[in-house]
């Protein structure tokens, strides 16, 4: 892995932001939920199981479980660590069937729309026969969006366009997924963006309503969800 470091786009600006996170940060009770599902996934897995980490920014995930002894390696275009190999998605540096997991996780909606199948055909190359893939992928269509559109003509953004270039609903999630090579076995809703609370209450003080967070998780359905996962498998052939 590389040795040298290198930061650039938010993480040139803000630093190590999810290895040094910020309780009041809006998007916190998100995160913190959906690594409690990533890990819980990890951990599952054998022992001997070859992970990726695509996009894995500094490494948080890379860090953690190369230090039990796992086998994880991670990627990325901003940043380059002792645990980070500094490199993009749609042209990865590993070798055709090299690992048994790929994680891609808030990464997708930052690839421009052109270039997502080429990513996951490049994911796709990467994996192993009856390989794994972990996404998190935000739902422009969760609930305060779809309020805010009806009544404002306005979406509710996960981030600003420039750094989510290509975010869209979950339907249209999918189908990319399934055009491209992945069935999607599992689908996983976090933060129900119920209007009013969610903007108002929870994103002003994240830190103080996390409970009220994570208590309306227990109902977060997929399609009203500010964020997705998705547990997927590549496709045998004839499928």
């Amino acid at each position: 892995m590389a040795e040298n470091s290198y930061k650039d786009w938010e993480y040139a600006r803000l630093g190590d932001y999810h290895r040094n996170l910020d309780p009041n940060w809006s998007y916190t009770p998100t995160y913190l939920k959906k690594m409690s599902y990533v890990h819980n996934f990890i951990d599952g897995l054998p022992k001997n199981a070859r992970i990726l980490d695509a996009g894995c920014g500094e490494g948080v995930l890379v860090e953690e479980y190369s230090r039990k002894g796992r086998l994880i390696e991670g990627i990325d275009i901003n940043y380059s660590s002792k645990y980070v190999r500094q490199g993009t998605v749609t042209a990865m540096p590993y070798e055709n069937h090299s690992f048994d997991v790929v994680l891609l996780l808030d990464v997708f909606e930052h690839i421009p729309f052109a270039d997502q199948p080429k990513a996951l055909q490049e994911i796709g190359r990467v994996l192993k026969n009856e390989g794994s893939l972990l996404l998190s992928i935000p739902n422009l269509a969760h609930l305060t969006s779809r309020f805010r559109f009806f009544f404002r003509g306005e979406l509710d953004r996960s981030d600003i366009e420039i750094n989510h270039v290509s975010e869209r609903p979950l339907n249209e999630n999918k189908k990319v997924l399934m055009e491209n090579g992945f069935i999607i076995e599992e689908l996983k809703g976090i933060t129900l963006t119920i209007p009013f609370i969610y903007r108002g209450v929870i994103c002003k003080k994240p830190a103080q309503y996390r409970w009220l967070h994570d208590l309306l998780d227990y109902v977060a359905i997929p399609k009203y969800s500010m964020l997705n996962m998705f547990k997927c498998r590549a496709k045998r052939e004839g499928e």
